[in-house]
Order: C-alpha cells, then sequence, then structure tokens
C-alpha cells in the first residue's frame, strides 16, 4: 500500500486519517476463473513488529481481529476494509479528477481512506467492518490482502507499507499569525477590506457632525430674529372733554 498522490489527496496523512491507493493490478495472477475474491485491508500501529504480525490463522484463513480487539492496532493488525478486487482492465482516469461532475466516483475508485469512520465504534447497530479514526501521531502500517469468498482464504497479499505517519495536533499558542506567513491574495483582500472599513465610519461620523452643525445654525438663527413691538392704543389726557 502506498500514499495517494498529492493531486489525488492534499493533506495527506491527516491528524486521524491515511489515504491509500488501491491495489490496481497486484493480484491479476492470483486470480481464477468463475471465483468471487475481496480485498481485505488490515492497519496496524508500527510498535506491532510487523514481521511477526500474520494476517491469517493457523488453518490460513484470513484474520477479522477488529479494532477494539486490537486496540487500535497496537497488539496486532485489524480489519479496516473490505471492498472488490480493483479492476485492472480500466483504471480510473486521473484527468477526470479535474471534472467536477466525476470526481467523486474516481476519488471512490482509486483511494481508501483509513480512519474514515467515526461513528462506528459506538453503533450498536453497525455489522459492517468498523474503519474507526487512527491516532494523531501515530506511526502505522498496512498491508492488502485477497480472500476468496467461498471459504475465506487467504490467497495472495501485499508487504507491510513503509512506515505512514499521521500529523501532530497543533497548540493554539503555537500557531504562526504573523502576516508574512500569510499569502499575498489573504493580505490584499485584508488591506481593501480596512480602506472600506475605514471609508465607511468616516462618511458616518461625517454624517453625524453635519446634521449635529445644522441643529446648531437653525438655533442661532432663531435666537436673532427681531420680535415686533406691540404699539397700545394712545391713553386718553387728563382734561379733556
Amino acid at each position: 500500500p502506498q500514499l495517494a498522490a498529492p493531486q489525488l489527496a492534499t493533506s495527506n496523512p491527516t491528524l486521524t486519517t491515511v489515504a491509500l491507493e488501491k491495489p490496481f493490478c497486484m493480484f491479476d495472477s492470483s486470480l481464477s476463473p468463475n471465483k468471487s475474491y475481496s480485498v481485505y485491508l488490515y492497519a496496524m500501529m508500527e510498535s506491532a513488529v510487523a514481521g511477526s504480525s500474520p494476517v491469517t490463522d493457523h488453518g490460513g484463513k484470513a484474520l477479522n481481529s477488529t479494532f477494539q480487539q486490537t486496540s487500535g492496532g497496537r497488539l496486532s493488525p485489524y480489519k479496516a476494509a473490505v471492498f472488490s478486487v480493483p479492476n485492472c482492465a480500466s483504471p480510473p482516469d486521473p484527468a477526470d479528477v479535474g471534472d467536477v461532475n466525476k470526481v467523486a466516483d474516481v476519488l471512490k475508485q482509486h483511494l481508501f481512506r483509513v480512519g474514515d469512520d467515526g461513528t462506528c465504534l459506538y453503533d450498536p447497530n453497525f455489522l459492517d467492518v468498523c474503519n474507526p479514526p487512527l491516532a494523531p501521531d501515530t506511526t502505522y502500517r498496512f498491508k492488502y490482502t485477497l480472500v476468496d469468498n467461498t471459504d475465506g482464504i487467504m490467497k495472495d497479499q501485499t508487504l507491510w507499507s513503509d512506515p505512514i505517519k499521521t500529523r501532530r495536533v497543533k497548540l493554539p499558542m503555537k500557531i504562526d499569525t504573523w502576516p508574512g506567513r500569510r499569502s499575498g491574495g489573504m493580505i490584499v483582500i485584508t488591506s481593501i477590506l480596512s480602506v472600506f472599513l475605514f471609508l465607511l465610519l468616516s462618511g458616518f461620523f461625517a454624517s453625524v457632525f453635519s446634521s449635529v452643525k445644522g441643529l446648531e445654525d437653525s438655533s442661532v438663527e432663531t435666537r436673532h430674529v427681531p420680535q415686533t413691538a406691540q404699539h397700545g392704543e394712545p391713553r386718553p389726557q387728563e382734561g379733556s372733554e
């Protein structure tokens, strides 16, 4: 098993998953006509020695060890997946990854993601092979086997993969927030948004200032309007007839 090509799976491995290429054309010489086969994927931690980690019993039958039984692969390999033998005659075309209508099917045919099921361990009704998340910052090895569906006998197998380590959790205080680590596009967008915010606030304050100034001018004009003097009728003189 090999890590998926970067153009097919970015950020691989992640904290809890590893995307592997499926075994195209690996088992063709072991296939017999009129027989039904499946591919079993086994996973284990690097701490479990690969050379002394068989995936069959004494009768040659493929083991069905689970994630729980092997303590997540710490003690021995566990069966992480079962899928059909990939069709060597018509492998997926990597060029189809650029087509949004085909990319999902291409990735499903070409890759298998170990650790992609976050619910199977806690679902009492789950009956399929459990593929729970892997441990962060941990080294794993993987193996593909060809199994006869009739009797469960293993017919062929690959070597154990090279050590593959999941990513380490990064503490929040160690995340670099210095702008120099940001892309040029992010810096340009941030600068433009900052200018827009400054202009918006400037316009708001100008509008408020203009409204207050207008009210003050109106009040001053009102106070300076002269009041009309009221003249009463002349009072009659004393002694007049």
